[in-house]
């Protein structure tokens, strides 16, 4: 009897869950309800920004349950990141009920560790198998490389890896590898990966590529396992389809195979990770893998003002590796897109710290205001603003600028020069980077500068007493020697010079620059960007010191931690993905800085091109756009020009306008109110502003050789006003003569 009851009382709740979905499939907008309702054979959803395409996914599943062309677990929806996939999975059970637990709603990952639990033995694996993470990888790679006999610091262990990964995800073996890829590198790296893979099947144990190659392998090799989940699986859906890789679109498309119900939903125009191996060609190509698919266009936005939209707009269709599409909303035009000139980097953050206030004094939230800039370093001058003016904010998909393991590395570094007494710096970077002192000789050496009441500086120079091996009293002994050297060059030279020294002595910028990765480049990066806070210090304060650079950072760490219940947001465009708030900074407009120097051929550059319209399609009520005329570059102070991106913005779209701001590098005159010298908020301490660019760089003539303090002799190549163009070898520098240190030969 409670079983018919509670058979009644089921039924009745499905009945009504069934009217609300009813109710919400008639609250789609057209495009919308076309995507949910196509539900034979291939589907290719164009969802541009903003434009709901997770609620047409979640509608799709249910509608699919609804008309009883698939059970719970014959649907498959796959995205890339656990957030994504969480809130996946609720949206789907607040429309299907417990039948969305029967379903495979998950990441990548997570799909095939759930297949090779169940078939890890037909590829030589236990059940049990473990998954190493980035860590374990990188450290297995250099005994592989320590094993072969092969030097660590020649052959670096992260470069290694990284070339691996890429090789899996493309899904080449080492053999493979080797046959795609020529050169000396080339064949050391196949040679370590042949003996790292080994060490993984040995040690049962996978990396997070291997999960997919070893997944696809397992499909492809056994056709029983492979018609089990094709023939479950008859319906497939793929989130963010722009951003598979090789080895997840041959995973993708060889389940879908038999039935041919893939639905893949994402925007080529926000294909930005190409650097980690995603393939806009998957997407681009989807027609040609799929003739019979059906194509949905998602271009109602319910983000942004028209105004915002029309930029965006206009921006991406500057690429020819795209498919069309025309965002649009129903809302309000909006205000025009703002743009703003400083004379320098530290102009243009007093700006946007100052129009931050701005928008708080009239009432709005720091929550609703976010900042982007191309690359992580360029968030110091921002904090440094920030953290003078009290304004609390918060870093995205990073940490602060002066918490990052680099530049605190490197102002242990000064510490130690400063104080060697201050054994708790001395201890962070002892080893860094390695010199064959382990936990276990720094722990000697602590313990013997304990009990003789000396510091862990002085216990170098007594490492054999201290009872260290040979090689590690070798180690101390360069150790001391090195920070004697420091110590000596920081009496004679200023802060940013001495960093440069630090650097480069220690061999900690050789180890990041044969690392070779993306990851070390951008730590190389906030180095040089600390190198520049260092050469702002020395250019505002009367008597700059060593003592006193280390005490304004240090300030800086203790005033950063500030509460409040509303932040403003700092990260970077590529962070910016899949977020929005209603106003938007994006900074340093300039070119070889968004886009990016090593961006500038015409592939990388349609991707930066898409970074940007990922940046302008954040904002939901106003966009500020800004770049810097003077931007720090290793310390030195080097004339910038607008980017190229500035022109692609619709003049009838902007409130000002930026003179250069063309291909060309030619413009109109400064419009609006968007230009500042100064750039002075109006509030807080003042860094300085830089000096007014003038026409000095018309005593210098094309041919001439000059001779500059850093880089040596070089020749004129261009002189204009204000700047001077100068080829030092194969390299070339546009310097202001005001500021850099130019004399002629």
């Amino acid at each position: 009897m409670r079983f018919d009851g509670a058979r009644k009382a089921s039924g009745k709740g499905a009945y009504l869950l069934a009217i609300l979905r009813s109710v919400l499939l008639d609250q789609l907008n057209p495009t919308q309800l076309d995507a949910v309702t196509t539900t034979e054979g291939p589907l290719l959803i164009l969802a541009g920004a903003g434009s709901g395409k997770t609620r047409v996914l979640t509608h799709r599943i249910s509608h699919l349950l609804d008309e009883g062309l698939a059970g719970p677990e014959e649907i498959l929806a796959i995205t890339f990141t656990n957030k994504a996939a969480l809130e996946m999975k609720e949206r789907v059970a607040l429309l299907v009920g417990p039948d969305s637990k029967r379903m495979w709603v998950s990441t990548f990952h997570a799909f095939c560790v759930r297949i090779l639990r169940v078939h890890a033995e037909k590829l030589g694996y236990k059940s049990g198998f473990t998954i190493y993470d980035g860590g374990d990888q990188v450290r297995l790679v250099r005994r592989c490389i320590i094993e072969l006999g092969k030097d660590p610091k020649r052959f670096n262990p992260r470069s290694f890896h990284a070339q691996i990964s890429d090789a899996k995800n493309r899904l080449l073996d080492a053999h493979d590898y080797l046959t795609q890829t020529e050169g000396y590198m080339a064949e050391n790296v196949a040679e370590v990966y042949e003996l790292y893979q080994k060490r993984l099947y040995e040690n049962n144990a996978m990396d997070f590529d291997d999960l997919i190659m070893q997944t696809v392998a397992l499909l492809e090799v056994f056709p029983e396992v492979r018609e089990r989940y094709q023939k479950r699986f008859k319906y497939i859906h793929v989130d963010e389809y722009q951003d598979t890789n090789h080895a997840q679109y041959r995973l993708v498309n060889t389940l879908a195979a038999a039935h041919r119900k893939l639905c893949v939903v994402g925007d080529d125009d926000q294909s930005v990770y190409s650097w980690r191996g995603a393939d806009i060609s998957n997407i681009l190509n989807f027609e040609r893998d799929y003739p019979e698919a059906k194509v949905v266009k998602l271009e109602q936005n319910y983000r942004s003002t028209q105004t915002i939209l029309n930029a965006a707009n206009a921006v991406v269709a500057n690429n020819s590796s795209r498919k069309h599409k025309e965002l649009w909303t129903a809302g309000e035009k909006g205000e025009r897109i703002r743009l703003f000139t400083a004379a320098d980097d530290y102009a243009e953050a007093r700006f946007v710290v100052s129009e931050v206030q701005r928008v708080v004094d009239s009432g709005k939230s720091l929550r609703d205001v976010a900042v982007f800039y191309r690359t992580n370093a360029q968030s110091r001058t921002l904090e440094d603003v920030l953290v003078r003016e009290g304004v609390p904010y918060q870093i995205v998909g990073g940490v602060k600028f002066y918490e990052r393991a680099e530049v605190k590395d490197a102002m242990a570094y000064l510490s130690v020069i400063s104080n060697p007494s201050d054994s708790v710096s001395l201890e962070r970077i002892i080893n860094v980077p390695k010199r064959g002192l382990g936990a276990t000789s720094v722990g000697r050496l602590q313990e013997y500068a304990t009990r003789q009441g000396i510091s862990v500086y002085d216990a170098l120079t007594e490492a054999e007493a201290a009872g260290l091996s040979g090689a590690a009293r070798k180690a101390c002994a360069k150790v001391h020697e090195l920070f004697e050297g420091l110590r000596v060059a920081a009496k004679e030279i200023g802060p940013s010079a001495l960093l440069g020294a630090v650097l480069d002595e220690s061999g900690y910028r050789t180890e990041l620059t044969s690392e070779a990765t993306v990851e070390a480049e951008s730590r190389l990066e906030n180095l040089v960007e600390l190198v520049n806070a260092a050469t702002e210090y020395e250019r505002v304060e009367p008597e700059p010191s060593l003592d006193g650079f280390l005490q304004e950072q240090a300030l800086y760490s203790e005033a950063d931690k500030l509460t409040g219940e509303g932040r403003a947001t700092l990260m970077t465009l590529h962070n910016a993905k899949g977020l929005e708030y209603d106003y938007v900074f994006i900074v340093g407009m300039e070119e070889g800085t968004f886009p990016h120097a090593r961006s500038l051929d015409e592939q990388n550059l349609e991707e930066e091109r898409r970074l940007f319209y990922v940046g302008i399609t954040r904002a939901r009520k106003a966009l500020t756009l800004s770049y810097a005329r003077i931007r720090s570059t290793y310390g030195e102070r080097e004339y910038q020009m607008p980017s190229r991106f500035l022109s692609e913005v619709p003049e009838e779209l902007k409130a000002g306008s930026v003179p250069g701001a063309s291909r060309s590098g030619s413009g109109g005159g400064l419009g609006g109110w968007g230009s500042a010298a100064g750039g002075s908020t109006g509030f807080g301490r003042r860094r300085g502003n830089a000096p007014a660019v003038s026409s000095g760089a018309s005593s210098y003539a094309p041919g001439e050789k000059v001779r500059h303090a850093k880089f040596g002799i070089g020749e004129v190549v261009e002189a204009s006003a204000g700047k001077v163009v100068i080829r030092f070898g194969a390299e070339q520098k546009t310097l202001v003569p005001e500021i850099a240190p130019l004399s002629k030969v």
